[in-house]
C-alpha cells in the first residue's frame, strides 16, 4: 500500500473513531467495555490452559 494512502486511512480512522465518540458516548463506551471484556476473557481461558497443562 502507498504510504500516501496509508496515512489518508489512517487519518480517516482516526476521524470517525472521535466522531462516534462524540456523537455518542455512551455506546462507544459499550463497546470498548464489550472489547476488553473479550480480551480479558481471552487472557484468563489462556491462563487456565496452561494451568491445565501442568497439571
Amino acid at each position: 500500500m502507498p504510504a500516501k494512502a496509508k496515512t489518508l486511512l489512517i487519518w480517516l480512522v482516526v476521524i470517525f473513531l472521535i466522531y462516534a465518540i462524540v456523537t455518542s458516548p455512551d455506546r462507544a463506551a459499550d463497546i470498548i467495555k464489550a472489547i476488553w471484556d473479550v480480551i480479558a476473557n481471552a487472557f484468563s481461558s489462556f491462563g487456565e490452559f496452561l494451568a491445565n497443562l501442568t497439571s
